[in-house]
């Protein structure tokens, strides 16, 4: 049953997305429906799955290499939280685009989404994971550039390239970890791992290096994230829930792969993902802060808690044999920053929706009267800032004391800890950080006078399934937030059997020695709102206080490094083809000369401009390619390889 089941999950919405077309030429209505039944269906299906034993399932010869699932536990959880993530997007989209364009082409992808997705989680072997995360990818792409503007275009552009390039780099890690290893199934990958040769090692890293670049790029890792500022102003408020709340998830479930099957304990690995996650936790959480755009400022959020993902991570290959509480607070941070995302994006769509704008300043005061739309947000934002009481407190928590284990393993040891202290420390402010700036947001939105000229807008602001959709959203935090041991934990300990976590120990949150570390960060996050948020990202104009982007224009790694890259690497790809072609002229002209003489028996052909490549000389060098045809350049490279390797 299943193995029934991981087929139904992948294929169904697949089959399924066609379907939309001919609904909707019939009735709106109809294909609104249809589009809310399917990811129910998928729901159902994703419950039952995990409570049913682990299976396996091989369809041999199926993409070449036949592509394998596994369904294991952390797997299964989050195909779940990907299902009650569908069912929640599906449930407000229809509002949300009552008078777009477009829907229809949305909806297609946004069921192809589901099934691919489905397809990584469930995956038994990289191989298999890969074909899904590609798909995925590129499924996903036309959520960012659904409407069409020229800042949505451009968002879908840097989206693409980046999962492109970090597909390719992913390819290639693949292609060398299966030529070193003979096989890229799960099971296999720690015993073939740690047969490899002392001397061969560095393929070992060189290929886990190119892998952790390809699931990086999805993840929003730095210095891979620059897609998350841009694509999630521009696409719709649904779509920014599933990039945020679950895409991102598959990298750092790849991530997670890589680091649990074939460097568990390896110390300079660990280390990297710890450095990596460490700059992405502070860097996001800083980004988010000087924001004065509502959703990008909940994309910059979830740059940090990727970061604060990673570095759970990280300490589990760090303890160990002892790495419960680390393992623990991967997985559940994983689980809350989804359900907190969705919340947090719907309500972002209701604002959206009703004012035209994301823009704080012109938003400001407009849920003041909106008490549904207050306290559920309110709800989302204390548990991404991890106030006791909330789910986000729980899982910060346990990442916390992951970091604190080591600090007194290493001191029992006589080691310097020195490194992870700062790396708590860092972790600590970056939690005080997030409490500013969705401090700053709930105070912007419903708790300042209303901006002038702002639009008040009708009554019903918003409909009775958004509505719903928030109020479950934020129940089902505040209601694993107060039961942790009953609910999370159990959670926990069974998904993070995945992870070779151990028994760990019982956890009590509410006691100060657990309650200091929130209470730090929560200070923490106060005194940088007072003294930073209010005296230097606030200005006077006039008789109204408004918020400005302090954020140095130059300070954009795409602008100031990747395009300017790319570019250079286009005209030097063109330099030298210019060189082999002009070569190449010459041999012709040289081998026209001998060859086409007068001489008697000697066929001379008639002289024409448009025979072969070389009847018209270009007067002058000139290289003007753009981005976009770079980037198509890339992408059917990146086909003819997969069509060379599937056949």
């Amino acid at each position: 049953m299943a193995q029934g089941l991981m087929l139904f999950l992948i294929l169904f919405p697949m089959a399924m997305a066609p379907v939309v077309f001919p609904l909707r030429r019939r009735d709106r209505g109809l294909r609104d429906r249809f589009i809310q039944l399917v990811p129910l269906a998928e729901l159902a299906a994703a419950l039952v799955l995990l409570f049913l034993p682990a299976a396996a399932l091989t369809l041999p010869g199926v993409c070449g290499l036949g592509l394998s699932f596994a369904a294991g536990s952390l797997g299964r959880l989050l195909a779940a939280v990907a299902a009650v993530l569908w069912v929640g997007t599906g449930a407000v989209s229809p509002p949300y685009f009552a008078s777009a364009e477009g829907c229809n082409r949305y909806y297609f992808f946004w069921l192809l989404t589901q099934g691919a997705l489905m397809g990584v989680f469930l995956a038994g072997d990289l191989f298999t994971l890969f074909v899904f995360f590609e798909m995925m990818s590129f499924t996903s792409y036309v959520w960012v550039a659904q409407n069409e503007t020229p800042q949505a275009l451009r968002a879908a552009e840097t989206y693409l390239a980046v999962a492109v390039i970090g597909g390719m780099t992913l390819l290639v890690g693949l292609l060398w970890l299966g030529h070193l290893l003979g096989s890229l199934e799960f099971a296999r990958l720690p015993e073939l791992a740690a047969a490899v040769a002392a001397e061969d090692r560095w393929e070992l890293y060189g290929a886990g290096a190119c892998c952790l670049v390809g699931f990086g790029a999805k993840a929003g890792m730095f210095p891979l994230h620059i897609w998350l500022p841009k694509a999630h102003p521009v696409a719709p408020a649904p779509a920014s829930a599933l990039l945020s709340g679950i895409l991102t998830k598959s990298g750092v479930f790849g991530v997670l792969i890589v680091s649990r099957f074939l460097f568990w304990a390896d110390v300079p690995w660990n280390r990297v993902i710890l450095v990596l996650g460490t700059v992405t936790m502070a860097l996001g959480a800083v980004l988010a802060l000087f924001s004065i755009d509502l959703k990008r400022t909940l994309a910059c959020s979830s740059m940090s808690q990727i970061g604060f993902i990673l570095v759970g991570v990280a300490m589990q290959g760090y303890l160990d044999g002892e790495n419960a509480l680390a393992a623990w607070g991967t997985v559940l941070h994983m689980l809350n920053h989804s359900l907190i995302k969705l919340v947090l994006f719907v309500a972002a769509g209701v604002v959206y929706v009703n004012t035209h704008t994301l823009d704080l300043n012109a938003i400001r005061g407009w849920g003041r009267n909106r008490l549904w739309l207050k306290g559920t947000f309110f709800v989302a934002a204390a548990s991404i800032a991890g106030v006791p009481g909330f789910s986000g407190y729980v899982s910060k928590t346990l990442l916390h004391e992951g970091i604190v284990e080591y600090i007194h393993l290493l001191e029992h040891e006589g080691l310097s800890a020195a490194p992870f202290q700062a790396v708590e420390w860092i972790f600590l402010i970056s939690g005080g950080l997030t409490a500013t700036y969705m401090t700053k947001l709930f105070v912007a939105i419903f708790a300042s006078p209303r901006a002038v000229g702002q639009r008040i807008g009708v009554r019903e602001y918003m409909s009775s399934w958004t509505q719903a959709v928030l109020c479950c959203g934020a129940a089902i935090l505040l209601g694993l937030g107060v039961t942790p041991g009953r609910t999370m934990e159990p959670i926990a300990r069974w998904a993070a059997a995945f992870l070779a976590a151990d028994e760990g120990h019982a956890v009590h949150y509410f006691t100060w020695v657990n309650l200091k570390g929130s209470c730090i960060s929560l200070g923490i996050g106060a005194a940088v709102y007072l003294l930073v948020v209010r005296q230097l990202l606030m200005k006077q104009e006039g008789s109204e206080r408004v918020y400005v982007d302090r954020w140095p224009a130059w300070a954009d790694l795409e602008d100031r490094v990747y395009r300017p890259v790319l570019r250079g690497l286009a005209f030097t790809g063109a330099l030298f083809a210019r060189i082999l072609a002009s070569l190449g002229d010459l041999v012709v002209l040289v081998g026209e000369r001998i060859l086409f003489t007068k001489a008697p028996g000697i066929f001379v052909p008639k002289r024409n401009e448009d025979f072969g490549v070389y009847g018209r000389k270009p007067r002058r060098f000139l290289v003007e390619e753009t981005f976009s045809f770079d980037l198509l350049l890339s992408g059917l490279g990146l086909v003819i390889l997969l069509i060379y390797i599937l056949i």
